[in-house]
């Protein structure tokens, strides 16, 4: 549990201020994907998925099915407007959903 809590330390703190998505690809070692997911947190990601979310996806994209489906049945939404609407679902506890189920998938 490492990785979820090195995402969790990171996320809007400083010196990094990274958004949900960013915090999820660098707790897992993906610098390269921390400037493109710059524009994926606050619900920008693609179709308004959830920036954690989506930056687990890019993470480990051959389970990226099996993340989407698990986000889904824990939050019961995988769209940012949702969760933080009705689902009332923090920012962080999506963070750490979302490490977790990389953690889960053996990274």
């Amino acid at each position: 549990m490492k990785r979820v809590e090195q995402a969790l330390a990171t996320f809007r703190q400083k010196p990094y201020m990274y958004n949900c998505a960013q915090t999820v690809c660098a707790a897992f070692g993906r610098e390269d994907l921390i400037e493109p997911m710059a524009c994926c947190g606050g619900g920008r990601a693609p179709e308004g998925t959830c920036g954690a979310l989506y930056g687990a996806m890019q993470v480990a994209p051959e389970k990226s099915a099996a993340i989407l489906a698990a986000f889904s049945a824990a939050n019961g939404s995988t769209l940012c407007r949702e969760l933080k609407g009705a689902n009332r679902v923090p920012c962080q506890e999506c963070v750490r959903l979302a490490a977790t189920l990389l953690v889960e998938q053996g990274l």
